[in-house]
C-alpha cells in the first residue's frame, strides 16, 4: 500500500435517534444515524405491508388461484370402475 493516500480509520461511537449507541470503525470521527438495527422495523419484526392505492389487493386479485375451477371439479361426478359397471348393466 502506498503511503499518504489512504484516509485514517477511527473507532467511532455511532449514536442513533432511538438512543442506541454502538462502536464501529469509520473514516469519520463521529456518526449520528436516524435508524439502526435496534429500531428498524425489518429487524424488530414490526414491519407492516403498506397498501398504497390498493396495489396489494390488485396483485392478490390478479394472481390468486381461481376458486371457480375447484368448484367445477367438485361438481363433476367421479368416474370409478364401480360407477361405470352399474351404468353399463
Amino acid at each position: 500500500m502506498k503511503d499518504k493516500i489512504h484516509p485514517e480509520l477511527h473507532d467511532v461511537n455511532v449514536h442513533c435517534a432511538c438512543g442506541n449507541e454502538f462502536m464501529t470503525r469509520s473514516t469519520k470521527k463521529e456518526m449520528r444515524v436516524e435508524i439502526c438495527s435496534n429500531c428498524h422495523p425489518f429487524f424488530t419484526g414490526k414491519q407492516r405491508l403498506m397498501d398504497t392505492e390498493g396495489r396489494v389487493e390488485k396483485f392478490n386479485k390478479k394472481y390468486a388461484k381461481k376458486e371457480v375451477s375447484v368448484e367445477v371439479a367438485d361438481a363433476t361426478p367421479e368416474t370409478t370402475p364401480e360407477a361405470t359397471a352399474t351404468t353399463e348393466a
